[in-house]
């Protein structure tokens, strides 16, 4: 956070300004209500101590009282604003926070651990911003100038005093912010840490207990946890040291002013009635500068989850636009790979290198070579996941990053190598492909991917109750689905048969080619390379050595 209020949470989020706008305003009501309650407590303690009755001071007794209603009403008002802020920021950021999730679902510099530690704790810490932070911050900016204003009408050499000791305390708060700053991103990180590390382990369990290693991963938990205590206490450390430092400093700065009053007092340089407004308005002009210090570090981790979380929206865009005015190719339009290179960012080696490869309707092109020479990637690329380094991929003769996304995805039926499933049903999974699917389509699809699991059977989140081999013939009736009644025209297939067996295999095949689209598959299988149309073997060098099957 470079400066006292968050720059992008203040540009890009509508709620901050209106809410910002609304805390000076708090601010400069509070600083009236401020002067008024010290004028009242000041001519009342003074009156009733000379006159030795309290009836003449029924009427300022009761504005006193006035004054503390209004600002519990407005301490209430302040408190409602903050809350109803945070909310829309918090609901907007996780809208974006999909948003840049959906539009490039293959980006591999976020883990789905990361995302929602992000998108569900992290950004509820920003309740402490907007409730605490931020009302502090807009009282910090009005009070002390109106109330150093009303010193200086009262007593002229108070607010000399005030006016050179205020200043002290936001250079000290600064330079502890800094210090807080890089505390908090250090248990961000490792907490971050922390979160990936038990991802990983729950969702290898099942491979873990089958090798009789579960047990021996409970040292690397220890070891994160330690560490993320560790720094959760350093940062609590450096949090009640400079709320110390920062009391002792205002606390000093009003004793200056009370110990020079009082001497003036004695000596009778003052009266007692403008010597007590000085006195109880003195400690309120500190005060909010103070507390801006203080509750810093209840918006440190808002603030750390909120970089987290524009460091995720504004990652790599996708390869396809969200709109585009170009042409659809027609549906038997070819579809061209043209040196094509491809490097991981941050990465020094080549993926893909310079690669070229026609696949045409309605025929099967198998892509085979060992791990690593990025048949993956290549269909991730195909897809518009992610943006090629050079080269180009057309569909007919326009690129493909030349067309509509959500024109070019309606094309494509996709099968990853780990299908994703979702709570519900079988039915439920396979319409994820064609939402408008009927329950015969969804029958027939699940018949020509060898799948007999019935329709209404019961899937948990991640696929929990299907096996491997089950969630990969689901995947594929899904594509076939909308291959067979949606606009679909290209099946794009990542290892599709693997876990399944022989006879399943080959029904499965058959009804790829039958569904008359052109599919691109990734596979290891002599069964798929066998009955595939084409085959391009990538080498670890991505040059393509093609025969035809």
């Amino acid at each position: 956070m470079a400066g006292p209020i968050h720059p992008r949470l203040l540009q890009r989020v509508q709620a901050t300004k209106r809410y910002v706008a609304a805390s000076v305003l708090v601010g400069v009501i509070s600083a009236g209500l401020l002067i008024a309650q010290a004028w009242l407590l000041a001519h009342c303690i003074v009156g009733i101590f000379n006159a030795r009755t309290v009836a003449p001071f029924t009427g300022q007794i009761l504005g006193l009282i006035g004054v503390f209603a209004a600002r519990g009403l407005l301490a209430w008002t302040s408190e409602t604003l903050a809350h109803r802020a945070a909310a829309e920021v918090k609901s907007e950021l996780r809208r974006d926070l999909a948003a840049a999730r959906l539009s490039n679902p293959v980006r591999t510099d976020v883990s789905s651990a990361s995302l929602m530690r992000v998108a569900t704790q992290g950004l509820d810490d920003l309740d402490g911003y907007f409730s605490r932070y931020l009302p502090q911050l807009g009282l910090a900016v009005v009070v002390p100038f109106i109330i150093g204003a009303a010193i200086l009408w009262a007593d002229w050499q108070s607010a000399i005093i005030v006016a050179f000791t205020l200043p002290l305390i936001p250079v000290f708060m600064a330079l502890i912010g800094w210090t807080t700053q890089q505390s908090v991103a250090r248990r961000f990180a490792v907490a971050d840490r922390l979160a990936n590390h038990f991802a990983d382990l729950i969702e290898g369990l099942p491979t873990l207990q089958a090798f009789s290693r579960a047990r021996a991963q409970r040292r690397g938990v220890i070891l994160t946890e330690d560490a993320n205590r560790r720094e959760t206490m350093k940062t609590l450390r450096v949090s009640f040291l400079s709320s110390f430092a920062l009391e002792f400093l205002a606390t000093l700065s009003v004793a200056v002013v009370a110990v020079t009053i009082g001497f003036r007092v004695v000596f009778g340089h003052v009266d007692f009635t403008t010597a007590l407004f000085v006195l109880v308005l003195a400690p309120e002009a500190f005060l909010p500068v103070r507390q801006v210090g203080v509750h810093f570090h209840d918006s440190a981790d808002g603030v750390a989850a909120a970089d987290a979380a524009f460091a995720i929206i504004d990652g790599p865009a996708p390869s396809l636009p969200a709109q585009s005015s170009a042409p659809v190719p027609p549906p038997d339009a070819r579809l061209l790979v043209e040196n094509l290179t491809y490097r991981h960012p941050g990465a020094d080696h080549l993926v893909i290198d310079n690669l070229t490869l026609t696949a045409h309707p309605g025929e099967v092109l198998a892509l085979t070579g060992p791990s690593g020479v990025g048949k993956s990637t290549l269909l991730t690329l195909i897809a518009g996941f992610t943006t090629p380094t050079s080269g180009r991929i057309l569909l007919g003769d326009h690129p493909i990053s030349a067309l509509d996304r959500e024109q070019w995805w309606a094309r494509i039926a996709w099968v990853p190598q780990t299908p994703g499933m979702v709570r519900g049903t079988v039915a439920d999974n396979v319409r994820l492909g064609l939402p408008t699917a009927t329950d015969e389509q969804v029958t027939e699809a699940l018949r020509l991917a060898s799948c007999e699991l019935p329709v209404d059977k019961p899937v948990e989140d991640l696929g929990e109750g299907l096996s491997a081999g089950e969630r990969r013939r689901v995947a594929l009736a899904r594509a076939l689905v909308r291959i067979r009644h949606g606009q679909a025209t290209w099946l794009i297939l990542d290892e599709p048969t693997a876990g399944l067996d022989a006879d399943t295999e080959a029904r499965v095949l058959d009804s790829v080619k039958a569904s008359g689209a052109g599919a691109i598959v990734v596979t290891h299988r002599p069964a798929v390379i066998s009955r595939a149309d084409r085959v391009i073997a990538l080498t670890p060098a991505n040059l393509p050595a093609g025969a035809d099957a």
